[in-house]
């Protein structure tokens, strides 16, 4: 793993003092540094936009996997970082290199100074400045939070929106009605430029129907064979990956108008799609070494639908599953662990990676508890692992948190390429 680098460290660290007092979901702020870097927004390769509650991530990976097995070159925005701020920018299919994004980010201040801005709204206008000065065929783009008013929806005119499932998230800015959370996400959807959505619950995918038609927008549904004509070898796993390469297929063929993107390329990405903690094995290393050889897997999941599709791969594992979890305290927890109780996998709670608002440990605790797991709470995520590795299970899963997944990638040196 690469040792940080000093300048990129400083240049981010020059944005902290911009952040407004009171975070308000707005484009103002973004549209405003855009226009005084030239507007890159509008200089970009088509666009595929993609918002959603879970599943972006990965659908991101398999599009791209898709796109480059058919000769394409691809962008792609996607947050928040694991190990590395420059895992956010893929330029051409290569991470960005830290010269090159060290001047854009030195230029994005200079365009925001006097300014209050998020940090997330700066980078997204550094990666948009990348994005507009490098070639490439497509820029598949992540939306951050929710979609209407995320930094990432300065885009006029995607070649396509996508949104993957909808659920319950980021309560403190999306509510915790679905309809509501549905119109946020269906708010990347534009004037007459198509959209394809997962499979949703109906509440959302009226919202969102609703929305593309109001838009004048073509509107296209995962349908269920598409998600059985994937390749059953794909490399991450549960039916949730399965269904998130359906999604990606779709997404691709209709990009590509379903004669530049063939069948062979979408197969052949699938089968060559990564992305890090996800359901990810980790390798020998200190990490696992703690664990005391037991397999030790690795996703972020962090919320209730993510642990429904989580639960649902280790009830098809079979044997007995120890979950190390942390968690921040913005999270619905006790939905996280519900969907647990029937496997009844032994819990144990540890902080967070330092920097966060995090749930303390024996509150966590308490809310697997309440799901009727039983559970122990831990000083320190070694302490966990260990205690985990003493339970004699058959596999251990590190759950609960993308800031814990990037602590213990980096603690077992697998930073993502």
């Amino acid at each position: 793993m690469s040792a940080p680098s000093p300048a990129l460290e400083a240049a981010l660290k020059r944005l902290e003092g911009r952040y407004p007092k009171v975070i308000e979901l707005s484009l103002g702020r973004i549209e405003r540094a855009l226009e005084r870097l030239g507007r890159p927004q509008d200089r970009l390769p088509p666009v595929i936009h993609v918002a959603g509650t879970n599943g972006k991530g990965s659908t991101c990976a398999f599009m791209r996997a898709m796109a480059e097995a058919a000769g394409l070159k691809a962008h792609v925005f996607t947050s928040p970082h694991l190990v590395r701020f420059n895992e956010r920018i893929r330029l051409a299919g290569k991470l960005v290199e830290v010269a090159p994004l060290v001047a854009w980010l030195e230029r994005t201040l200079e365009a925001v100074e006097g300014d209050e801005i998020t940090h997330f709204e700066a980078t997204t206008a550094a990666a948009l400045l990348a994005f507009s000065e490098v070639p490439a065929d497509v820029l598949i783009l992540e939306v951050g939070l929710g979609g209407r008013y995320d930094a990432t929806n300065v885009i006029a005119s995607p070649a396509l929106s996508v949104i993957t499932p909808v659920d319950y998230d980021h309560a403190q800015f999306l509510g915790t009605d679905l309809a509501g959370i549905a119109a946020e996400k269906a708010g990347i959807i534009k004037p007459g430029r198509p959209v394809l959505t997962a499979i949703q619950d109906p509440v959302a995918d009226a919202v969102i129907a609703a929305k593309a038609s109001e838009n004048g927008s073509l509107l296209y549904r995962l349908k269920p064979h598409f998600i059985a004509a994937m390749p059953e070898d794909i490399p991450l796993p549960g039916a949730h990956q399965r269904a998130n390469a359906a999604l990606a297929a779709m997404a691709m063929q209709l990009f590509g108008n379903s004669t530049r993107i063939s069948q062979a390329a979408i197969f052949e990405g699938a089968r060559k799609a990564t992305w890090p903690a996800r359901m990810q094995r980790l390798k020998d290393g200190p990490v696992t070494q703690l664990a005391g050889g037991l397999p030790v897997w690795l996703d972020g999941g962090h919320n209730p639908h993510a642990a429904r599709a989580i639960a649902a791969h280790l009830e098809g594992l079979g044997g007995r599953t120890a979950l190390v979890t942390a968690m921040l305290a913005s999270k619905d927890s006790a939905g996280f662990f519900a969907p647990f109780s029937g496997m009844k996998p032994d819990v144990f709670t540890c902080p967070n990676a330092p920097g966060h608002q995090a749930a303390e440990p024996v509150e966590l605790a308490g809310r697997a508890a309440e799901a009727g797991l039983a559970v122990t709470a831990m000083n320190s995520f070694s302490d966990a692992i260990r205690a985990a590795a003493a339970s004699r299970p058959d596999r251990i899963l590190i759950c609960g948190s993308l800031y814990l997944a990037g602590e213990v990638l980096a603690m077992n040196h697998e930073a993502p390429e």
